[in-house]
């Protein structure tokens, strides 16, 4: 596996090393002794999630205040996304900086996403399928939102007519949000 550093500290591209023939392919998606040596701390996964949506969806942007922050490992199993992760640590020289990402079932590309990020996708094709492995469980009351179309935060979803939830409709303004991180 290939770790790629992006722009912002601690956030990772990853590209598998992928073996194919004329009957397919073949990867490992994970290996827990690789993984904790590149992104250089121990690291462990509880909850696996999987979600799927139509073109145009867009979720986000989600983290979990402390102490129920989560890391997130997440990759595509059908389709394509827009990955986006947001810098909320406010100690950070890249706070309020983002990094975007297309995570494909053909570019089998990974991106790690540690606790202190604020976390979304764009769906860019129908039936796609978006799986993630997180270091803490779900827990409902520790929920934060940045509002997916901040114009302070700029993000390029790269869809025309967006489908956002309700919840994720009323998510925090970047100028008014208070890290805990």
């Amino acid at each position: 596996m290939e770790f790629i550093k992006t722009k912002i500290e601690g956030l990772f591209i990853i590209e598998p090393r992928v073996f194919g023939d004329e009957r397919g392919y073949f990867y490992e998606s994970f290996r827990q002794d690789i993984f904790n040596r590149k992104v250089g701390r121990e690291v462990m996964f509880v909850q696996d999630n999987q979600s799927k949506s139509g073109k145009d969806i867009v979720r986000g942007l989600h983290f979990q205040h402390t102490p129920f922050a989560q890391g997130k490992l997440v990759r595509v199993l059908s389709g394509s996304v827009i990955d986006v992760a947001v810098d909320i640590r406010k100690k950070s020289p890249t706070y309020g900086e983002h990094v975007s990402v297309q995570l494909t079932a053909e570019n089998k590309r990974m991106f790690w996403i540690p606790e202190g990020f604020a976390h979304g996708f764009s769906s860019l094709e129908d039936d796609t399928v978006f799986v993630y492995k997180c270091t803490n469980y779900y827990n409902q009351e520790s929920e934060g939102c940045l509002l997916w179309n901040d114009k302070d935060l700029n993000i390029d979803w790269q869809v025309s007519s967006p489908i956002i939830s309700e919840k994720d409709k009323k998510g925090t303004e970047f100028c008014n949000f208070v890290s805990q991180f």
